[in-house]
């Protein structure tokens, strides 16, 4: 007999009981947590309930699942004015599953976006623009509490290996991220963030912005690795913007260090205008990694039309060594600037070992000095269309499930 998912809505878990007679339905229940059952593999949307609402999220389940080995999660974060679908699409992530045979999901946001179907995160300590939330929509519900629900119920629904589960963000889904990770949550092995890693809310001391300490307060040392465009407009690699950035990249990567407890300089290599700069050295085996893109804006990263046969070969195996060596250059480089960012998060959240560890190498370009003493980034900004337009207000320093400083934030 054969057990599937019903695709559509769910909420702790319905599934359906396929017989040679025909299909009758079972309670969720015991019967399909954790490991026993195979699940109809592709795209699914799943219902999660979390302090009493119905949330939404998109999982893929890869062919290989078969319901008896422990497979990992990662976990993927749209950005603003987007949705589940709509970053999968974007990340690739749900191909990178089907490879490697692992779960990945795509949670949704509560607040929505400029467009219908589309959303974005109620990231704390942020406020949006009433301009862009239609009215009487639906928002501020506690993100942090909701994601920690999906973990707890994909953890209960699928056969996963709690040590494997990891998680990605982009744009405002890092941000949310960031803010999770903040928050003291445990749930992630590693976290990758493009475009959008944060270390706390930015603070004004003596004239220079930088992640508020108090605001960030980690469980223990993680894994981090993330991508970075010195181009990008919305998110500025050196800082500024929109009232919730202000701080740089290298000034997120240089608390998460001390967060993490790295050392070294990073031994940073540049090839075809990317940056990559590891760190090995840090606490309880965590790892951060970093790539900064020369030219890079605050688009996903994708690989150059010139190499897309290299990476098609990669993710289509033994079949296409062929064609792989003859592009592949006789000598190679210090590391792969073709980078797509999926592939690459998941072979750093795969390796066990410290010799690859990365973090930033270009010196953020200094911001422009404001005045003296201490402040939180309290300016409204017009963002740019993927971002909306947001602004902090002072809030609680407490972000652990219940819902402080996460009314009206993006």
């Amino acid at each position: 007999m054969v057990f599937a998912c019903i695709p559509g809505h769910r909420s702790r878990s319905a599934l359906v009981r396929f017989v040679a007679t025909g299909a009758f339905f079972l309670a969720a229940g015991s019967v399909f947590a954790a490991c026993g059952q195979p699940m109809a593999p592709g795209r699914h949307a799943m219902t999660i309930e979390s302090d009493g609402v119905d949330r939404q999220a998109v999982y893929y389940v890869p062919s290989s699942y078969t319901g008896r080995d422990k497979v990992a999660v990662v976990f993927d974060f749209h950005g603003s004015n987007s949705n589940p679908d709509g970053q999968l699409n974007r990340s690739s992530w749900d191909k990178v599953a089907e490879k490697n045979g692992f779960i990945a999901v795509a949670l949704q946001g509560s607040l929505p976006g400029k467009v219908p179907g589309t959303y974005a995160w109620n990231v704390p300590f942020v406020q949006v623009s009433k301009a862009i939330i239609p009215t009487g929509a639906q928002g501020g519900l506690d993100e942090i509490a909701f994601i920690d629900d999906a973990v707890d119920e994909v953890k209960e629904d699928f056969c996963v290996d709690a040590n494997r589960i990891f998680a990605s963000g982009y744009s405002g889904g890092g941000r949310m991220l960031s803010a999770y990770v903040c928050s003291g949550q445990d749930d992630f092995a590693g976290a990758g963030f493009v475009n959008s890693l944060r270390a706390g809310r930015p603070v004004e001391v003596d004239g220079k912005w930088g992640p508020d300490k108090a605001n960030c307060n980690p469980a223990k040392p993680i894994s981090i690795v993330a991508f970075a465009g010195e181009k990008d407009a919305q998110n500025p690699y050196a800082g500024g913007g929109s009232a919730y950035w202000q701080y740089g990249f290298n000034t997120a990567i240089q608390r998460w260090n001390d967060l993490d407890g790295c050392k070294g300089n990073g031994d940073p290599k540049t090839v075809d205008g990317v940056t990559y700069t590891m760190y090995g050295t840090c606490k309880n085996g965590a790892r951060i990694a970093t790539y900064v893109f020369e030219k890079g804006t605050h688009d996903w990263p994708k690989p150059l039309a010139a190499k897309e046969a290299v990476m098609a070969a990669a993710k289509d195996g033994a079949a296409s060594v062929t064609k792989v060596a003859a592009v592949v250059p006789a000598k190679q480089p210090a590391f792969d600037a073709n980078v797509d960012p999926a592939f690459r998060m998941w072979d750093f959240f795969g390796k066990a070992d410290t010799t690859d560890v990365v973090a930033t190498a270009t010196p953020a370009k200094s911001t422009a000095s404001m005045k003296s003493g201490t402040a939180i980034a309290s300016d409204c900004a017009t963002q740019a269309e993927l971002e909306g337009t947001s602004c902090s207000i002072p809030q609680s320093n407490t972000m652990r499930r219940n819902g402080q400083g996460v009314q009206g934030a993006l």
